[in-house]
Parts: structure tokens; sequence; C-alpha cells
């Protein structure tokens, strides 16, 4: 709980007015065309410096040398087969990582599109697990202006810099452009889900244009947060008379064969005052009928489009090879010292997911808008809003075709929401500033984390929004790139929930985020909608769904944001505890061979190439071996339980949490209640060998242990609650009395060089216990103690402060180096540790642990991993897979500081104070079904259960 203590508070280090004039924030103050106060900011001259990438010693390499050539082996297997192995070290990308990322575009599971400070269309993850990251330089949007009766003309791409080939003589492609913006008086102003891009005097001296990008990532809308669409709404403030017009180009990208199509569309509204013309069709190349020199000399000479072309019906289909492109211009007169907004409005519509292994699935948004090619013109036509002026084209055509539509409102009801949900957390002076806009700047990854969202019902019809009796038209293009040219490999088996080819398997057997208003996470109206099922990657380099081990970390965001999701998520991981999948698999780092899922231990992921049906794609070590998962899941639902006050959640999950539990009794060796270590690294640490009793893995299974018996005392199986309180008292006892030094916990109780090592997450289960409002596992002596130390030497001892938190520290002050992640600072460890410091009282050390991941990763001095935030960075900044799920935990510092009142409550009750321990509490009742807890869980209030035995 938070204490009544400033937190550490700095100067405001990132005013607008140090990035754009007074003058010009004043211009663009209406309509949310300006910046806000509290932003993450970049110059678009800034260099995009190439991101530099870990390596290993000589002595982890001869260490991993076996493992090295298994994986390699497996690598090429995988590739034989059309598949992406999910770990591959050895395949580098063409494209070299850059700090150039910016905000993504679209809602959640849907695919996404990122847009890089600079302006440049990147990132692309339209097919699941599947990310393309070149840049399609073609893609920009574009200025032509005539002042001063025609004498003065400007025209540039609205990005600046240069890019390869630029300003071939008689080049007819995108070099033939003006390229023309510096960049040095333009900014970038970073907020997700929105960003403002702020042209200050370029290419015109006169000329003030702000570019505003919203999508609809929106807390506990399921509906619009799963939509793959974004507007730019543009908004130009000028003195003197000019004409200006705004430019849109699209170039296609390509995907494996055999995905699904995907239709991409743009929209634009004509008005009395704003003219909308569009190019269907040109090309890249001298032998186009049009060429895209020849487009922008159109738009240089005459500001426009001839009016015709919407008459002119479907081009011909391109060639192999050859992109074909389309163009929206809207062109406005604008009076002396006048404004005027447009809009762009893009969606991208890939309605069925399908995977390698034959799954196929519809995406959440179809729900809502049908399966049909036209959805994609049915989002951007709603994403759009009557009272303004908006225009657009469409990305991409094979065979482009005209159309027309009417206009209604959705975005600025979506901008009125996350104002809603940010301003509170915005507002709280007690808050560094530089936490404020990375809290939500994290959230990035929930898009651009390659996320799938399903419904778990059939989709809706298609649908066709026709409205009468508006005053403004809609005109797009829209274009389909059909990609699914390879065979769908079908099986069928029964489910519970939709897949297009019956191919999924049945796996049985107003908010405010200030501390004094806290959380409420589940909102009574739509919950008839279940909100449907959701994956999300490990990371881009480690293509893993919903990898449990790291969701732990992560899970915080969904809880608070979107709760559903998150019960949904445990619910598949319940299940899949209930399930066995005997099918053989060889691991690699020992070189052995095991059944790929046990009954009782919770998979490592939910699989790669067919989520839910083949889980565990993991396979360096036998995970059904490790130590935390079980512990990790048993937390993280009473955590949910606790929180939600979801009394058929804990119902559905319950047989998963005891079964959980018995399945870890076989790691309590030697009968003293505590599990211990095989040697080897058994846990998330997974280059880290643990011996004997660890600090880590024994801190979770004590908080495991509480939560359990307070989870069953509340569902009415008390002889399990007498059962595990009892395991927790002895198993407390011989932790502290094997690991306990006076002043922190030992790393493990071995013998080794590294025994005594201090490690920043060897709190992880109290981190869980405080936040699920359980009594603390230790003396509030010991927990201060301990985060003290971990503050002193992992934080302090590494650059000052200015990195993190390195995983390991020698008593001595000297980084352990026993393998390659002891020696490495893990961001979502560290904010996971400073959520942990928060909830002890220690605000202060708090906000200047997690400040060391802002300095190295998002600062302007640091090495440039925003919006990509890796998960690890060495002690020289080199990282290790960007764009990566662990670093939202920074939402675990927002829970510490504003728990929902069913948690902050819990202490007042003292659950485990109301469980006495009779003599039959030695022995687990194996009879005690879901059927006797529901009948005894009834004096608690709930009035629903989804019962099975």
């Amino acid at each position: 709980m938070v204490s009544g203590n400033l937190f550490h508070c700095r100067k405001h280090s990132w005013p607008p007015e140090e990035y754009v004039g007074r003058a010009t924030l004043q211009l663009l103050d209406f309509d949310s065309a300006a910046p806000p106060e509290q932003a993450w900011r970049r110059r678009l001259n800034s260099h995009a410096n190439i991101l530099k990438e870990f390596s290993v010693t000589f002595m982890e390499a001869i260490k991993m040398v076996r493992l090295g050539i298994r994986l390699w082996s497996y690598v090429r297997e995988e590739a034989s087969h059309g598949r992406k192995a999910p770990i591959d070290p050895f395949t580098r990308i063409s494209c070299k990582p850059s700090a150039s990322q910016g905000v993504p575009l679209g809602g959640m599971g849907s695919g996404s599109i990122s847009r890089g400070f600079r302006g440049e269309f990147r990132q692309w993850q339209i097919v699941p697990g599947t990310c393309e990251p070149s840049p399609v330089m073609a893609n920009q949007f574009s200025i032509f202006i005539s002042r001063d009766g025609g004498n003065k003309h400007y025209a540039s791409v609205l990005a600046p810099g240069q890019h390869e080939g630029l300003g071939k003589a008689g080049d007819q492609g995108i070099d033939s452009w003006g390229w023309n913006l510096s960049g040095q008086h333009s900014t970038y102003h970073a907020l997700f889900p929105r960003a403002w891009t702020i042209y200050d005097g370029e290419p015109d001296p006169e000329l003030k244009i702000s570019c505003r990008q919203i999508s609809p990532f929106i807390p506990h809308n399921y509906r619009d947060s799963s939509l793959p669409t974004a507007v730019f709404v543009y908004t130009n403030s000028i003195g003197g008379i000019s004409h200006l017009s705004g430019d849109h180009v699209n170039e296609p990208f390509l995907t494996a064969r055999g995905n699904p199509p995907v239709t991409f569309a743009v929209a634009a509204c004509e008005t009395q005052n704003v003219n909308v013309t569009v190019l269907p069709c040109f090309g890249l190349s001298e032998g186009s009928c049009v060429t895209a020199k020849g487009m922008w000399g159109t738009m240089v000479q005459d500001g426009q489009f001839d009016r015709e072309n919407f008459k002119s019906g479907p081009s011909m289909p391109s060639s192999p090879g050859e992109a074909l492109c389309a163009a929206v211009s809207a062109s406005a007169w604008v009076e002396p010292h006048g404004k005027c907004t447009v809009a762009f409005a893009l969606a991208w519509s890939s309605p069925k997911v399908k995977f390698l292994k034959g799954s196929s699935y519809h995406r959440r948004y179809t729900k809502f808008y049908g399966t049909s090619e036209g959805a994609a013109q049915d989002l951007v036509h709603d994403a759009l809003m009557s009272m303004y002026l908006w225009f657009g084209c469409v990305l991409y055509s094979n065979e482009p075709n005209i159309a027309f539509r009417n206009l209604d409102a959705d975005y600025k009801r979506w901008e009125e929401d996350i104002e809603k949900w940010q301003n509170p957390i915005l507002r709280d002076d007690r808050l560094p500033e530089w936490y404020k806009f990375t809290l939500f700047n994290e959230l990035y990854f929930l898009v651009a984390g390659g996320t799938v969202w399903i419904d778990s019902r059939l989709p809706a019809p298609d649908k066709r929004n026709h409205r009468n009796g508006e005053k403004t038209d809609v005109k797009g293009t829209e274009a389909e790139v059909n990609l699914s040219d390879g065979a769908l490999v079908k099986h069928t088996t029964t489910s519970d929930y939709y897949s297009e080819d019956e191919s999924v398997v049945n796996h049985e057997g107003s908010n405010s985020y200030s501390q004094h208003h806290p959380i409420t996470l589940l909102n009574e109206e739509n919950d008839s909608d279940d909100g449907g099922r959701f994956l999300y990657l490990e990371g881009v380099e480690y293509v893993m769904w919903c990898t449990y081990d790291v969701h732990f970390y992560a899970s915080f965001a969904l809880l608070e944001l979107f709760p559903k999701i998150e019960l949904n998520i445990q619910r598949d991981f319940a299940k899949a505890v209930l399930s066995e999948d005997g099918r053989k698999v060889k691991f690699l780092a020992e070189g052995n061979t095991g059944i790929r899922k046990l009954r009782g231990a919770v998979p490592h992921d939910l699989g790669t190439h067919d989520p839910w049906n083949e889980m565990n794609a993991y396979n360096i070590h036998d995970t059904s071996q490790w130590k935390d998962l079980n512990p990790k899941f048993v937390l993280q639902v009473y955590r949910d339980f606790a929180a939600t006050g979801d009394m058929s959640f804990g119902v559905d999950v319950w047989p998963a949490v005891r079964a959980a539990m018995e399945y870890m009794e076989q790691f309590d060796r030697d009968g003293d209640c505590l599990i211990e270590n095989d040697g080897f690294p058994d846990q998330t640490y997974d280059t880290w060998t643990v011996h004997g009793v660890s600090a880590y893995c024994g801190c979770l299974w004590l908080a495991a242990l509480q939560a359990a018996a307070a989870m069953a005392l509340q569902l009415g199986d008390k002889p399990f609650a007498e059962y595990c309180k009892g395991k927790f008292l002895k198993a407390k006892s011989v932790f502290e009395e094997k690991l306990w030094n006076g002043s922190y916990f030992n790393y493990d109780s071995g013998s080794s060089s590294n025994s005594k090592s201090i490690q920043t997450d060897q709190l992880a289960g109290q981190w869980y216990t405080a936040s699920s409002g359980l009594p603390s596992l230790f003396d509030e002596a010991q927990i201060k103690s301990t985060l003290q130390k971990i503050f002193d030497f992992n934080v302090m001892k590494v650059k000052g402060g200015r990195m993190g938190a390195v995983n390991g520290m020698h008593p001595n002050g000297k980084v352990d180096e026993t393998c390659m992640q002891s020696r490495e600072i893990w961001t979502g460890v560290t904010y996971g540790v400073a959520a942990t410091m928060i909830l002890a009282g220690m605000e202060k050390e708090a906000f200047t642990t997690a400040e060391g991941i802002f300095t190295a990763g998002w600062s302007e001095e640091g090495y440039g991993y925003w919006f990509q935030t890796p998960e690890a960075w060495t002690m020289d900044g080199h990282f290790r897979s960007l764009i990566y799920m662990r670093p939202l935990s920074i939402w675990g510092m927002q829970w510490a500081l504003s728990m929902p009142k069913t948690v902050l409550q819990a202490p007042e009750i003292n659950i485990m104070d109301r469980i006495s321990i009779s003599p039959s509490a030695a022995a687990i009742s194996h009879e005690f079904g879901v059927r006797k807890i529901t009948n005894k869980a009834k004096c608690f209030g709930a009035a629903v259960f989804h019962c099975s035995c």
C-alpha cells in the first residue's frame, strides 16, 4: 500500500514548449490538435541509430555448444516443413533494427501496422506470428501548397531524410517525389494509443500542421478495441491564402503463401469547401500506365486528380511482382489566419486467422463487421465523424474499385474514452512525469505483440450500414490482396469454441487509477459478452503464444484494462492443466525425449503453429519439471479471483488449481513441505542453474500455498485450505532457515560460487501476495531489508541506477556472471521489483529503480528501445529479444498504487487467520469435487456457477 509521502518527484523535463514554439501551440489549441503536456517526444530529424544485439561470452558459448547444434538441426527441420521454429537465433532479418519506432496502429488482435516516429509505416504483423519490420517507403502522407496567386509552391512528402536510391536520374518511382522535409522543426509526441506530429513551419514557413493519430484501444471496451482501424486527423493553421492538399500513397507488401486474403481501405468525406479526388491505380516502375512520377507531377501542377476517376471501375490485375498503388487527394482553400481540419481513416480486414498446422478462426471484429470483403470499407466509414472533413485512400490493389459511403461517428468517442481513462493518472502530481507516459506507451505491446483475438461464437452476418439523410459522402477505394493460394490442412474434433475448420480441441479434464479511487475491474454492462479468446506472443523473436512464466509479469495490464480477457486466458490454462498430450518431444538442452504435456503441469505456452491444440512449443527444457509455472498459475488465479470477485471464475478453475498444487508434491524431495530445484535452469531464467531450495521458486511456492489455502476456504474446500496452510507454516520455517542470511535471501541453498548471490527477483512471491491482499510472507523488516539490499546493489551499483536492476549481484558488489541471464538487466523484472517496493512503502526507491529502464530504453540519452522494449539488455546496453511481453509489468506498479477495494480490504479480513488446522489436514482429500465446492460456496454470495466434474 502506498504511503502518504510524495513520490520521486522531478522537474517536468518534457514540456511541449521545449519542442514546439508557444505560438504554434496556441494556434493549434483546438480540437485536440495540440500535443498533450505529458508525452514522449522526439524531433523528426533525430538520428535513428542501429540497435546493437547482445553476444555470449566465450565460456557461455562453450557451455551451450551442444544446445546450439541441436537447435540448429531443429530450425532446419521445421523449415523443411515450411514452418518457422519458435526460437531461431540463426536467421537474421534483412532490415536491421533501429531506434525508429512509434505508436502502432489499430486495436488488439486483428493484425497491426506500426508507424515510426518519423512517419514511415513498418512492422507489418497481419499474419499471426509473422513480422515484416521493413518500412514501405511508398506509404506516405504528402502536402502540396500553392499561395500568393500561385507564385509560391511547396510540395513535400511529410517524412524527413533520405532512403536508398533517392534522386536517380530519370527515375519513375517514388525517388522522383519531393523528399524535402528536414524534420528540424517537426516533432513527434506519443501517448499511446495516440500520437501527434507537429510540423512547425515546414515545408511552408507560414504553415503549422498537426497530425493526430488515433487508434481504438479503450479499456473495458471489448468491441471497439478489437477493430483494425486508425484515424489520422490533420489540422492546419496558416497565415495568408493557401491552397493545400494531402496525399497518401501505398505499395503492396508480401506475406507467406497460404494465408487468408487481406483488404485495406481508407475513407474520404467531401464537404462544401473540400474537394476529394482519387487516382485508383499507378505503378512504381517505368512501364506502368501511370507512374509514381506522373502521379506526383499531376498533384504539383493541378493539386487534385481527375474526378472522372470515380467512374473508372476496376483496373487491370497487376503482373507478378508488380506493385500496384492508389492515391487520394483532398484539397481546400484556407482563408488568411484560418484553420482547416482533414482526416484519414485507415482499416485492414483479414477476417480469418489460419495457423500453419491447420486450425482457422474468425477474428473478434468479425462479430461486429462480418467476414465479407467490404468489412474494411465499413470500418473506415464508422471510424470517421460527419462534423469534420475526412479523406483517404486504399492500400494495395490488384483490382481497385470505387465506393461511396455516408459517414457516421466513432473516433471522437474513442478520444473521449481514452482521455477519461488517462487523465486521472496524467493529473496525479505525485507521479513522476516519465512514469506517466511510459506507463501508457508500454501498452504498445498489446497491439504490436502479434496479438490474436477471436470470438467464442459464430461471427455476425456481413454488416452493411445504410444511413440516409446526411449531407456528406464518403469516397474511397477498396482493394483485396488474395494470398490464399495454399491448401488448408483440416482436421475435425469436437470443440467448445468456434473454428472455421472445426479444429479446436475441447480442453476438458468511471475508470480511475489514483490511490483515492481504486480500480473497478468488471463492468456489469454487456456481461453477456464473454470477451472472446486472446493470444499474444512472448515476443516477435520468441514466437510462442501466451508464454505463461512471462504472462505472470505482464498480466497486470490485462487485469486492469481488459479483465475479461485476463480471466479467459486463465481459463484456457486451467483447461490445459487438466489435459495431457502424449506425443513425443525432443528437449534440446539435454537431448532427452519426453512427452509434450503432462496432466497437472501448467504448460509453458499455448503453442505456436496450432495454439490451444498443440501446447508447449518451447522445447529447450522439459517444462513439466519447471518449478515456477504451477505456483505462478495458482498466484495469478487467486489474484484475479480476489480482484474481480468473480465466484463463477473461481469455481471454473478450482479443479486445475488443486491439480497444479498436487503436481508439485513430487518436487518436495525431503518431505519438509518445501520444493527443491533440480540442478538445471528449471524456471523462467532458463540458462541460470539452481541447486536445492531457491529464493525465487521457493518464495513463489510459499505464496502459492497461502493463495491456495485462501481460495479453498472461500470456495468451501476447507480440508484443502487446512492442508495448504499447514504446509505453508512448515515450508516457511525451512525456507528462512536455509536461505535467510540476515539481510536478504541467498540465491539458493547449494554450494556453488553464486549460491549467495543477490537475485533481483527473489521476492516475486511476496509481490503477488501483497498484490492480492494476503498477509505478507515474511516480517516487514525482512522484506524491507531484502528490497534495500537489491536497491543498493543490483540497482545503484549498475551505472548509478541508470540501467535498471541487474538480475544477479555478488555480495561483494560485482555482477554475477555465472551465465548470460545472471548478468542481464531484465526490463520486466525491474518494473516488477519496483512494484514490490511500492507495496512495501519504499516509493522513492521504487521509482528510482524503474526510472533506470526509462533512462536506458526511452530517453534521448538511452539506447533507443522505445516502442520495442526488449526482454533484456546487457551492462553495455546491447539488447536481447526486442518487442517483448514482460515489460508490461510496469502495470504492476500502477496496480500497487491503485488496487481495487476487494484487495485493499482483504487485510482487514485476514483469511489465513480463519483457517484452523485440524489433525485430518495431514492428507489431501482427493474426493472433494467441484459440486461439493459449489454447494458450500453459495454462502459467499455467488449467484451463478459453471460446474463440471
